[in-house]
């Protein structure tokens, strides 16, 4: 027996549906089409229901987003007025909106400040990997403007997840990906992960490894010449290549080798900022290591 679904649906009619129509994205059609999709129907706090009656613990939170749990009716109400009273307006052409300048402040507000690492602007955009496009430009532009356009250079890591995008999937290091698509584009390159468990040597202790694994950052940016590489991008924890975590000595060292050669640091923090592991930003100790 299957139950309703919704709209009158079986879930059997909503799988026929998906499976003519629907695109997933990181999925095997035949085969999906074959086992047919699980219909999601209903979410209340850390669960989720499918269209069978299935109550289900969501781990992942959506797709590592959902922080707050399901069912927050303060956000249906905040997100109800604003559609009534102003649901979009673009910011081209010299206009704002009330909404996106005080969660600009309130960002900025809450993101590390100290020095030359202060964090005063924020550039909105709709997912991950639209983000890691607009890094690629703003960096590149970034070098433009201070004279120096040769740099262009962005090094990333290998099995890094960056996005889904062009740019995004080129930064990352997923070879099942860059074979799809004739990535990565050009000038941007990879150096090792850091995961003690695989690339560690016999009788090495992580703290060693750590800084062995930043050293392949150094290595890369004197083969390439420091003088083309504009950034270095990574995930504080890399969350689809296994949620690997550097030893707590891998990421004071990689700050120092970026400043030590002037260049970029890009922390993407898509699945590790606001408050999952403890504090607003990642960033915020990663170079001294109080998050570890």
């Amino acid at each position: 027996m299957h139950t309703i679904a919704t709209n009158d649906l079986t879930t059997q009619d909503i799988q026929a549906l998906d499976s003519a129509h629907f695109i997933h994205p990181f999925t095997d059609h035949g085969d999906l089409a074959t086992r047919g999709a699980r219909v999601i129907t209903k979410a209340e706090g850390i669960y989720i229901w499918d269209s069978e009656g299935e109550k289900l613990l969501d781990a992942m939170s959506g797709l590592w987003c959902v922080n707050v749990g399901y069912g927050r009716k303060e956000l249906a109400d905040a997100a109800y007025q604003q559609m009534m009273t102003l649901p979009f307006y673009n910011s081209f052409f010299q206009t704002t909106n009330v909404p996106a300048v005080k969660l600009a402040a309130k960002l900025a507000s809450l993101a590390p400040h100290g020095g030359d690492r202060s964090f005063e602007h924020v550039f909105y955009s709709s997912s991950g990997s639209e983000s890691n496009d607009s890094n690629v430009r703003m960096v590149r532009r970034y070098w433009d403007l201070l004279g120096q356009p040769q740099r262009k250079v962005i090094i990333s890591r290998h099995n890094a997840y960056h996005g889904s995008t062009m740019a995004g999937a080129s930064l990352g290091g997923m070879s099942g990906m860059h074979a799809q698509g004739d990535l990565p584009i050009p000038n941007i390159t990879h150096i090792g992960q850091p995961y003690f468990f695989e690339n560690g040597k016999p009788g090495e202790s992580a703290d060693d490894f750590g800084i062995r694994a930043a050293g392949w950052l150094e290595e890369k940016i004197l083969e390439l010449g420091a003088d083309k590489v504009a950034a270095f991008i990574a995930e504080p924890i890399q969350g689809a290549g296994g949620v690997i975590i550097p030893p707590p000595t891998y990421w004071p060292e990689i700050q120092r080798i970026v400043d030590k050669y002037g260049i970029l640091l890009i922390s993407d923090e898509v699945i590790c900022a606001f408050g999952r592991l403890g504090h607003w930003f990642a960033y915020e100790n990663l170079a001294t290591n109080l998050i570890w």
